[in-house]
């Protein structure tokens, strides 16, 4: 488990956790709002068949308090030799309450801690400009690079 203290808006605290036999089905059953639906898959069970099936990443269940309420993971790159934050759904009833955030901050400070942890990347949609801003917000920085069509940002630093 990972927890650094970080709560989201209401006070819960917000922890990740690996996928296991106890939280799988909560994972795979967190949905997005509709209208987050062009830039993320309709529930998490895509990105944890990502996970099982390519064995790059690394899944995480979101939890705050004692609630599943989404799902992020991560990776190691070794090409670019960078730690990268992908996956991150949060289920449609908790947005606003900033799990989004605390899960970001959660992950990234962690990342950032690890060997070789700088710097951390992730990437995301040019029209998702929700995501991006909660990226620059805790210090992401956008390159003039691309995959799969989406912007990666960095961050060496967290400014939040």
């Amino acid at each position: 488990m990972i927890d650094l203290g970080i709560s989201d808006r209401t006070g819960r605290p917000v922890t990740l956790h690996p996928v296991d036999e106890a939280n799988w089905r909560a994972v795979a059953d967190v949905v997005p709002r509709d209208d987050q639906r062009d830039f993320v898959p309709p529930s998490a069970a895509r990105y944890l068949l990502l996970s099982l099936r390519e064995q790059v990443w690394q899944s995480l269940a979101v939890v705050a308090g004692e609630e599943v309420v989404g799902h992020v993971m991560w990776a190691w790159d070794e090409d670019d030799g960078c730690h990268w934050i992908g996956g991150m759904l949060v289920d449609a009833s908790q947005q606003g309450t900033g799990v989004g955030r605390a899960t970001v901050l959660t992950l990234a400070r962690w990342l950032l801690d690890r060997p070789g942890g700088r710097p951390v990347r992730l990437s995301v949609d040019p029209a998702n400009t929700s995501a991006r801003r909660l990226y620059a917000s805790v210090g992401f920085v956008e390159l003039d690079e691309q995959v799969d069509d989406e912007v990666v940002a960095e961050l060496t630093t967290l400014t939040a």
